[in-house]
């Protein structure tokens, strides 16, 4: 059964690109076949795993128009794979375009997730790296995936925009994707020598912790996560035995369990 994951979060600069490319490479490491879609037009994602947005001449962009205009193309024709073994569905600028596309198609929300119903078969999981906004492309990522992770800063800013996600995302459940649901909240760039950023952490848990799984795992504030980025690479090919590495290996660990937990809950279900 393949996973689709968003990763999602209104405010930029929390991590979202860096947790799916480690989380990714994380899942992959633990035997299962990963792919990455870059969805958002500033193509962060393609560029942190060593490709050129602006040498892809068929992409995620490319992937919404032929939907939108009922072309056949083979779905795989877009997907490029990385030397440590994630697949990923490239982006560029061109996504901006295609997000004012999208308002005038018809099932607008749902043209992802009809591609991806093509594909999904092929993976055992799918981390869709969604942009800072919580724009049409963004909406197409919720309704595409069966659950969100939320990459959040322990700063205050942080905090008051989860809000708002939550609202997003119920609205989305409530009106088109009925079976997502928040898989956790990760804290990113944790400093915990600052006492303001351990009161931050701890009012995210008690707000969100009895109705909001919030993971155990926290990444730590580090510049090789930055560094791995601009070589085109994971945490784990830069800096392997590092701190920040760790934390994705116990992030992924989390993940995966909570994913078995999912399968056994529905195989359960089935069976009564």
């Amino acid at each position: 059964m393949t996973k689709i994951i968003s990763i999602c979060n209104q405010k930029g600069g929390v991590g979202k690109t860096t947790t799916t490319i480690n989380l990714g490479v994380g899942l992959v490491g633990a035997g299962f076949r990963v792919l990455l879609i870059d969805a958002d037009s500033q193509a962060n994602l393609t560029t942190a795993m060593g490709f050129d947005p602006e040498e892809v001449t068929f992409g995620l962009p490319e992937v919404i128009d032929g939907i939108i205009n009922e072309q056949e193309f083979v779905t795989t024709d877009a997907v490029l794979s990385h030397k440590e073994g994630v697949d990923i569905l490239p982006s560029h600028i061109g996504l901006s375009n295609t997000e004012v596309r999208i308002f005038s198609a018809m099932n607008r929300e749902r043209l992802l997730r009809t591609y991806l119903e093509k594909i999904k078969y092929e993976y055992d999981y799918i981390l869709i790296d969604c942009m800072p906004s919580l724009g049409m492309m963004t909406i197409n990522a919720l309704t595409a995936s069966d659950s969100v992770i939320i990459p959040c800063q322990p700063h205050y800013l942080s905090a008051r925009g989860l809000e708002q996600l939550s609202h997003t995302i119920a609205k989305v459940k409530r009106y088109m994707n009925p079976d997502l649901r928040i898989e956790g909240i990760l804290l990113t760039m944790v400093d915990n020598r600052g006492k303001f950023v351990k009161e931050i952490s701890s009012l995210l848990r008690s707000q969100y912790g009895e109705s909001i799984n919030i993971y155990k795992s926290e990444i730590p504030l580090s510049v090789r996560a930055a560094e791995s980025s601009a070589e085109g690479r994971s945490i784990y090919a830069h800096d392997k035995f590092g701190k920040v590495a760790n934390a994705y290996k116990e992030l992924t660990k989390e993940v995966i369990h909570g994913a078995e937990n999912k399968r056994r809950k529905n195989k359960a279900e089935n069976v009564r």
